[in-house]
């Protein structure tokens, strides 16, 4: 689990927008793509490994993955949202 005093100085390293941890509903719903071969990350890879956790970026448009408690912050590792992840309503306002 990711330490909540790192996660409160995490930003995306494109925007600076603040992260927070993906919920279980989003992990679920790539976990299924990344099962199917579908999931692939900003830099063409197909992502062959279930996510663990995941920090979505403020605007909700990218995942950063961690992989054994560690975030990996790089931008061709970064999983796009769009059209993968419906917005419920949070975040906006």
């Amino acid at each position: 689990m990711i330490d909540p005093e790192l996660l409160d100085i995490l930003v995306c390293p494109e925007t600076k927008e603040a992260l927070r941890l993906a919920d279980d509903a989003l992990l679920g719903r790539l976990n299924a793509e990344v099962a199917a071969g579908r999931l692939k990350n900003r830099g063409g890879q197909v992502v062959e490994r279930e996510l663990e956790q995941g920090l979505v970026r403020e605007d909700g448009q990218v995942l950063y993955p961690v992989w054994d408690d560690i975030p990996v912050m790089l931008l061709d590792e970064a999983v796009p949202l769009e059209g993968l992840a419906p917005s419920s309503g949070a975040g906006d306002g």
